[in-house]
């Protein structure tokens, strides 16, 4: 892919960069920065799959002789990506797209931690497959996914226990096409987190998610395969997860046990 060959010109300064290309598609807003067009034109490669999680990027000077612009701009729209946790800088070797099959970001949407610690000190979780299936997204699923009622969605449910305690319950839906041949022996039987599943075998990647919570209480079927009386104080937690371009990939439905864990969040 030839990320030069959009409307947009990087080399051009903002004032005179279109709007718009032909046709009325939108691109680029004409005032952004010289480095939030050379982000999005990178972020551009991403989507397109030109460098896949996991893969070393061009250096910074490879990219500004792309671009036809200065290495420190570059270097700015790299910042931002690395800030938004879509690219990694690793000292001397250079810089990565961003994969959940690192340990360090495995539990990047994950953020409960145990009362005594922290989410770098918390055992991996237990996870138990309940079940995956196909199915037609009822009409509250499919707009949260963006699909029209009816279409195919595939509907999993797992329970993520630590220390032998059932901890999460989980309901999550995924859109049928991008994940066509999802099963519950592939869920079973992949050691690492789903989301790195995800990357590896259907070339989806979970960039950012929306989150909404509250305080619940456990009805009798959670209160069973939790292990709990019903009645039982949890967290809910509503989570709807995003690849490139803003396009939803999955909706999911969490009870977090929260005797001795807490829901812990950075706000800046």
């Amino acid at each position: 892919m030839d990320l030069t060959t959009p409307a947009t010109n990087p080399k051009a300064p903002a004032s005179e960069t279109p709007a718009a290309s032909e046709g009325g598609a939108a691109t680029t807003p004409a005032f952004s920065p010289l480095y939030q067009q050379i982000k999005s034109l990178i972020l551009r490669g991403l989507q397109a799959g030109e460098w896949k999680p996991g893969d070393l990027i061009p250096s910074e000077l490879e990219l500004a002789a792309r671009f036809k612009v200065s290495q420190g701009t570059v270097r700015k729209a790299i910042d931002e990506l690395s800030a938004e946790n879509l690219l990694v800088r690793r000292q001397g070797k250079g810089t990565f797209v961003a994969t959940h099959s690192e340990q360090q970001v495995q539990y990047r949407f994950l953020r409960l931690e145990p009362d005594a610690g922290s989410r770098a000190t918390q055992v991996p979780a237990d996870r138990r497959i309940l079940d995956c299936r196909r199915l037609r997204a009822p009409s509250e699923i499919a707009r949260m996914l963006g699909l029209r009622a009816g279409e195919p969605v595939f509907e999993v449910r797992r329970v993520l226990a630590f220390h032998g305690v059932p901890t999460i319950l989980e309901d999550l839906w995924l859109p049928g096409t991008p994940f066509k041949g999802l099963s519950l022996e592939m869920l079973a039987s992949h050691p690492g987190a789903m989301y790195a599943l995800f990357e590896s075998q259907f070339g989806v990647r979970m960039v950012r998610a929306d989150e909404k919570l509250k305080a619940v209480s456990a009805d009798g079927e959670s209160a069973q395969i939790m292990k709990l009386t019903p009645g039982f104080p949890l967290l809910s937690v509503e989570r709807i997860a995003y690849t490139y371009n803003d396009t939803p990939m999955e909706f999911r439905r969490g009870l977090y046990r929260t005797d001795h864990h807490h829901y812990h969040n950075e706000l800046s």
